[in-house]
């Protein structure tokens, strides 16, 4: 399987025009560019939001073209350490103009099926997933780039399925 890196990814949002919609199953994110903010907030310091800067960015820019970038994140409860911060800083996701869920993993439909082994994906406009595989210890490793049209069209409709289950940033409250 081919992969691509993060930052290749990221330059898929400068080729769609309408949608990018991530679905998150994991209960943990570490990557090296958080490993420092996520421990000074560990020991009860005020989140610095400047690791953020290029993801901001991206999505002020991909926002200001017209395009919607969404996700749902599928949490466990009680949330782990990592997820409560996530849940802190989603604030300057939101107000780059990203819209984010929550959905707890009690609320999932019994019969809800997840392609990829429970892999996480993007899926933009419709037509293309980024599907993210992860090492052993959590770190991605990069994305596969799916365009089978069934495949895409499993996931649009889990997708809808999933966003309509979420509930808003502003309204969840772990």
């Amino acid at each position: 399987m081919e992969l691509i890196s993060s930052a290749e990814r990221n330059r898929l949002f400068e080729r769609f025009h309408h949608d990018a919609f991530h679905l998150e199953l994991r209960d943990d994110y570490s990557v090296p560019d958080e490993d420092d903010p996520f421990q000074r907030w560990l020991a009860g310091e005020e989140t610095e939001h400047s690791y953020l800067a290029p993801w901001l960015s991206l999505v002020r820019q991909s926002t200001a073209r017209g395009m919607t970038v969404r996700r749902v994140r599928v949490v466990s409860e009680p949330l782990t350490p990592y997820i409560q911060w996530e849940h802190t800083v989603t604030a300057a996701n939101e107000g780059a103009g990203e819209d984010i869920r929550w959905l707890p993993r009690r609320l999932l439909p019994a019969d809800a099926v997840f392609p990829f082994d429970g892999q996480d994906w993007w899926l933009f406009d419709d037509r293309l997933l980024a599907v993210g595989y992860f090492d052993q210890a959590g770190r991605v490793l990069g994305s596969q780039i799916i365009e089978d049209t069934d495949t895409v069209t499993q996931c649009a409709r889990l997708r809808d399925r999933l966003w309509t289950l979420a509930v808003p940033h502003t309204e969840y409250a772990p």
